[in-house]
């Protein structure tokens, strides 16, 4: 092949190239619709929360016009996903699995348990606004944790721990229960996201029905704030 040609060749690939990420990028970038909204399965709305955490993680994170997004869900929103997750600054739903306005749902509270009013957050997300996916999002070095694991009495904050202190008290651990302990402070982490994600189907008739339908998931996550990268306890 001649230079010219093969350059030609080159430019070619290279324009078909660009064209393909653009269009992906205004895939990503389109706000979800009910028509999206319905065509997602429980499951591929899990994988594309998982595909943003990677897209975080690896510093590729989709740019979009946010004003753009704004007008277009200004009449309406489908969310595909609830996230349920903790106040931790270092924890921003949309910005660890790489979503905009109008993905995703989101609840935040100090620890990240449910509650009757998560769970009536969780309801109007699922049965009424017909997500498709529940995530309880826990992180590392959590300071609602830690203060549960200490039973710290503080104003309205000792009857918020008080609803995260069970999770320690399940656990089968004889070691040092202080927050100092970074083992079992992770422990009680990974069993406060667990509780949290049996109490959405046990305390909720309508998510559970969603549930036995294979209408919804609900899956836990721990996100490490060391490294950014989200683990799943898919059960």
């Amino acid at each position: 092949m001649k230079r010219r040609d093969a350059l030609r060749a080159a430019a070619i690939g290279s324009a078909a190239l660009t064209a393909a990420l653009a269009a992906r990028a205004q895939d990503a970038c389109a706000v979800f619709t009910p028509e999206l909204q319905s065509s997602l399965t429980p499951e591929q709305a899990l994988q594309r929360l998982q595909e943003g955490n990677a897209r975080f993680v690896s510093g590729r994170t989709v740019n979009c016009d946010l004003m753009r997004q704004v007008k277009d869900t200004s009449k309406g929103q489908a969310p595909f996903a609830a996230i349920v997750g903790c106040i931790d600054s270092r924890v921003p739903p949309e910005l660890v699995f790489d979503q905009r306005i109008g993905d995703v749902f989101a609840a935040r509270i100090a620890g990240n348990f449910v509650n009757e009013d998560i769970l009536g957050s969780l309801e109007f997300a699922c049965k009424v606004a017909g997500s498709k996916l529940i995530v309880v999002l826990g992180h590392t070095e959590c300071g609602a944790i830690k203060g549960a694991v200490d039973d710290v009495k503080l104003g309205n904050l000792t009857g918020m721990l008080a609803k995260i202190r069970p999770s320690l008290e399940r656990l089968d651990y004889t070691g040092v229960k202080s927050s100092k302990n970074k083992e079992l402070v992770q422990k009680v982490a990974d069993r406060n996201v667990l509780d949290a994600t049996r109490t959405i189907r046990d305390k909720s008739p309508v998510l559970a029905e969603l549930m036995d339908a294979g209408k919804l998931k609900v899956v836990g996550a721990m996100h490490d704030i060391g490294t950014g990268r989200v683990s799943w306890q898919v059960g």
